[in-house]
């Protein structure tokens, strides 16, 4: 299948899949007319929805989640301005 990318407009992976059992196959193209897309929108969604978390995991949420967990309050961070490197960051070489 060749898809457009969503976000850039070319084409991304193509995946080939051999040896769909004939029952699969009808159960695929009747449960794709059930949803009003076509065999392959189908397949696409049902890849998507097997390799994706429900919800997007924000990073923000993620670390005041761990925050919350270590009991840490608003108090707590202007010691973390006093002790952190304010150097400028180094880029990374790669040799």
């Amino acid at each position: 299948m060749g898809l457009p990318s969503r976000k850039s407009g070319t084409p991304s992976a193509i995946l080939t899949v051999r040896n769909v059992p004939d029952e699969v196959h009808r159960a695929l193209r009747v449960r794709a007319a059930m949803h009003g897309r076509s065999t392959k929108a189908e397949v696409r969604d049902i890849l998507e929805s097997a390799v994706r978390p429900e919800q997007r995991v924000r990073m923000g949420d993620a670390l005041a989640g761990v925050g919350r967990r270590l009991g840490l309050t608003n108090d707590d961070f202007p010691v973390f301005d006093e002790v952190r490197d304010k150097s400028p960051a180094e880029p990374m070489r790669f040799k």
